[in-house]
């Protein structure tokens, strides 16, 4: 509590200085950078043009790209909105967070440690608009993951609130915060966009650097795009991803096939309805675009583009027909991989459009954060910064990374880890079913059509993977929180522990 009030104070105090600095004629420091992050709903790695889609438009965003830097290898740690959105606020993974559907809330000594918090006590006017996607309760709170009331919604930690519980409407009108902008944008993600524009203009006023968190409705199912862009994809056709469809899942363990994803999610990407699906999936992120333009619009007018950063990221990816998948959730690419493109002026590969190949992840978004902003980064976060890439793309800020797969049927979860170019992947579930390993090179021209967990040439680098899979065990084991149901998973993803042993597990 100390270090943040110390922060708080030394910001209070440098706008003080510029001030007086102004007033007397005196040099100048660089003020603190005002910070935008904007987070999308499924939207999947190559979403977007700058990931090298010619049939998709998403040119204000492929804007921010030109400018900044595009990461190629950015992974959702845990691929589903609660847990994966408390993963980017707090920077921690979600055995430690204990946030989830099937487990529970963020409680709020954890909250209290998240960027939005932090930044806040430093002296930076905090904003939030659109799904929220979490409650957050008090410590030792005995209770369910409920996250569709509005007070397990966080909204006194906040300068400005537009937020809502629950997954929100696609229709301005039915969400309260936001319903005043209903009459000119009809459609949520136009909506989003008139009011960041709104606290941009409002904090432009009050002397404070601000950070606004911006996360979008789209594109979420109920598939409902904005009609007003109908136009932009009608008629279309498109190219179907190397390992589209059922016959790209035959070589998959069948706890992977064993849940909504491949039994419910995937019928709506069969071959005589990927078009239609597709376009308007597309659409709803055009709608998300146009919003995006407005901010960039706004910050050019008031002068702010030269001290804001802007993030641009989303919560998890989404198949649409990758091995026969719909939804996200599961560790394959389409599910986990998601967009991440960051500008930030200051930095020396800022008006380049330039990429980095490093393994990123969402646990990263929270240090990196921090940083930006020139505070401190607590020692509890799991994420790294990664400012370090912002001045050099070619270097690396870590080795691994952990993947989180512990909601819906237990006989779906699974734990994986990725490293260098591979990735290991680890289902327990024995009932029926033998537990499963998977083994891919992420090099490979098409992604994970090949297990090369059984392959003799590949016994050594399976082996190497189950040790860093066995190391990020043993930190779940010594660091997940007690009371949410992760301690049972120390023995279910636990490779070494026959399936007899922990059938008496599953609830």
């Amino acid at each position: 509590m100390m270090r943040q009030i110390n922060q708080r104070w030394i910001l209070q105090v440098w706008v003080l200085l510029v001030v007086v600095l102004a007033g007397c004629g005196g040099p100048m420091e660089s003020p603190p950078p005002n910070i935008i992050f904007l987070l999308t709903d499924d939207q999947r790695f190559d979403a977007m043009g700058c990931m090298g889609n010619s049939e998709i438009l998403t040119p204000r965003i492929d804007e921010i790209a030109s400018k900044g830097l595009v990461f190629t290898n950015y992974y959702n740690t845990t691929a589903i909105c609660m847990a994966s959105r408390a993963t980017i606020m707090t920077g921690m993974y979600e055995f430690k967070t204990g946030c989830n559907f099937m487990h529970g809330p963020l409680t709020r000594d954890k909250f209290d440690q998240s960027y939005p918090v932090l930044l806040r006590e430093a002296g930076y006017r905090t904003g939030f608009a659109g799904k929220f996607g979490f409650g957050v309760v008090p410590p030792g709170s005995k209770s369910n993951s409920n996250w569709h009331s509005r007070e397990r919604m966080p909204m006194d930690q906040f300068d400005w609130w537009r937020g809502w519980p629950g997954q929100g409407k696609y229709k301005t009108a039915d969400n309260e915060y936001v319903a005043e902008y209903a009459e000119e944008y009809p459609h949520v993600s136009g909506a989003l966009g008139a009011a960041a524009v709104d606290f941009i203009r409002e904090s432009s006023q009050t002397g404070q650097p601000f950070c606004l968190s911006v996360s979008f409705k789209a594109p979420h199912n109920p598939v409902s795009p904005d009609p007003a862009f109908d136009n932009v994809y009608a008629g279309n056709t498109f190219t179907k991803p190397c390992n589209y469809g059922i016959d790209a899942s035959l070589h998959l363990p069948e706890q992977s096939k064993s849940d909504r994803q491949f039994k419910k999610l995937g019928k709506r990407w069969v071959p005589e309805k990927y078009d239609e699906a597709l376009a308007r999936y597309y659409q709803l992120i055009y709608g998300v675009d146009v919003a995006v333009g407005m901010i960039l619009d706004e910050l050019e007018a008031l002068g702010l583009v030269k001290n804001t950063i802007l993030i641009f990221t989303s919560d998890n990816g989404y198949f649409c027909g990758s091995h026969g998948f719909g939804g996200k959730v599961l560790p394959y690419e389409e599910g986990s991989r998601a967009p991440l493109i960051i500008y930030d002026p200051r930095s020396s590969s800022a008006g380049n459009g330039l990429r980095t190949h490093a393994l990123t992840g969402n646990i990263d978004m929270a240090p990196t954060i921090l940083e930006m902003a020139g505070l401190e980064v607590p020692d509890h976060m799991d994420g790294v910064s990664l400012v370090p890439l912002l001045q050099d793309p070619d270097t690396q800020v870590k080795e691994d990374q952990l993947f989180i797969q512990a909601w819906g049927e237990k006989t779906a979860q699974s734990m994986t880890v990725i490293r260098d170019n591979y990735k290991y992947i680890y289902w327990y579930y024995g009932e029926g079913m033998d537990p499963a390993e998977e083994l891919y090179d992420l090099d490979a021209a098409c992604p994970e059509i090949a297990n090369l967990a059984g392959e003799p040439e590949m016994a050594k680098s399976l082996e190497e993977m189950r040790k860093v899979y066995d190391r990020y065990l043993e930190k779940w084991k010594q660091e997940s929180v007690k009371g949410y149901g992760y301690t049972e998973y120390v023995t279910l993803f636990d490779r070494n522990i026959p399936w007899e042993h922990k059938a008496g597990l599953i609830k």
